[in-house]
């Protein structure tokens, strides 16, 4: 779907914000009770909730704790904006922070430039230092909260260019006619080719006739006149469950290899070592099983969809898009591998200590035996 340049550039876009979040992981996990009673001193916290739709409709599994952020000054090649400063602390382990740029008035080619110089500075390929401070002054803050801080951290970037007001009332599909949301979704100067446009604007929802939310895997356009902002904490929950299964989908691969490792090294040992090896090996493996089952199944309760259908299409295109299935796939099969891995352990160590005892016995009689010979 093509919008001519013409009617394009006659658009001005009145409000808006082009928000660019990152998500990162900082701990195994963390006391949101906790966090709440640290920032106290600081400034009032709260927890997220949806705003637009009844409570039982769909709702946070443990609703992260929303921290008071003061504005900042950023540049952005020449221009320089107070942005204002979000974040999110989840239970899981990830902080989710947000950099929110307001648009004020521009034309909307105005626009599309604006969103490719905060990519630049703040986006995903980024490594603007107002990441690394606002993380750091976060993690100094709450740190007494968190369990088993991370020594490497794991991110996730996602960017969303919200229009809220065009200075004209469009339904969604006037929207798509009149002006071009590609560029916005591609980041690209060059026209694309149809099929790929196409892509770029298959995943596209609208609740009312005048709302348009169009998500690609890393960025969503919104057009929102009543400033809603639920699809933008849905999206912020699927990149964090997204980043939490990345984590431990890593943390595995990285066990696998050690754990067979151990595993031919209590082969090699003798008697009583070998029992212990296996004894003390399948205990760290039940262990690692315990935690990461827990910790992803929290992951998955992260947000419960009963009776809102819009909001469920809506976080169940951007799963998909993200690609959270395929990544819970592979921790699943990772987690099974480790499972039977445990359970021929617990097998193999009571063999063994079977066999110990089996010998034991027979050292006795023959020692019984041979006492009763010499008596």
């Amino acid at each position: 779907m093509n919008a001519s340049t013409a009617q394009t550039e006659a658009i001005t876009v009145r409000a808006g914000f082009l928000i660019v979040q990152r998500i990162v992981d900082i701990a195994y996990a963390i006391d949101l009770v906790r966090v709440e009673a640290l920032f106290a001193a600081q400034a009032a916290t709260s927890r997220a909730r949806l705003s637009t739709i009844p409570a039982k409709a769909m709702t946070f599994g443990d609703p992260p704790v929303v921290l008071p952020l003061p504005p900042t000054l950023l540049s952005f090649d020449g221009e320089t904006i107070e942005c204002g400063v979000t974040a999110n602390v989840y239970h899981f382990g990830a902080l989710a922070m947000a950099i929110r740029v307001p648009v004020g008035e521009r034309s909307w080619e105005q626009l599309v430039d604006l969103q490719r110089r905060v990519d630049a500075a703040i986006g995903s390929a980024s490594e603007a230092a107002v990441w690394a401070q606002l993380c750091q002054q976060i993690v100094e803050a709450i740190g007494p909260a968190l369990e088993r801080p991370s020594s490497t951290r794991l991110r996730e970037d996602y960017s969303l260019i919200i229009v809220q007001d065009l200075g004209l009332r469009l339904s969604a599909e006037e929207l798509l006619q009149r002006i071009d949301v590609v560029p916005l979704l591609s980041g690209e100067d060059r026209p694309l080719a149809e099929s790929y446009r196409a892509e770029l604007l298959r995943q596209r929802f609208s609740y009312y006739a005048d709302d348009l939310a169009v998500l690609t895997w890393d960025r969503a356009f919104i057009y929102e006149p009543r400033g809603d902002s639920d699809v933008v904490d849905v999206l912020e929950v699927a990149n964090a469950q997204l980043l939490e299964l990345r984590y431990y989908d890593e943390l595995l691969d990285a066990e696998l290899p050690q754990m067979y490792d151990e595993v031919e090294r209590a082969r090699h040992a003798a008697g009583l070592l070998a029992a212990r090896h296996f004894a003390h090996l399948a205990r760290r493996l039940h262990t690692l099983v315990a935690e990461v089952t827990e910790l992803t199944e929290k992951v998955d309760n992260a947000l419960q969809v009963t009776e809102d259908v819009y909001l469920a299409r809506v976080y169940s295109a951007a799963l998909g898009l993200f690609r959270v299935p395929n990544v819970a796939a592979a921790v699943d099969r990772k987690l099974a591998i480790v499972r039977d891995t445990y359970t021929a352990l617990y097998e193999e160590a009571s063999s063994r200590r079977a066999e110990l005892l089996e010998i034991a016995i027979v050292l006795l009689i023959v020692i019984e035996i041979v006492l009763a010979l010499r008596g």
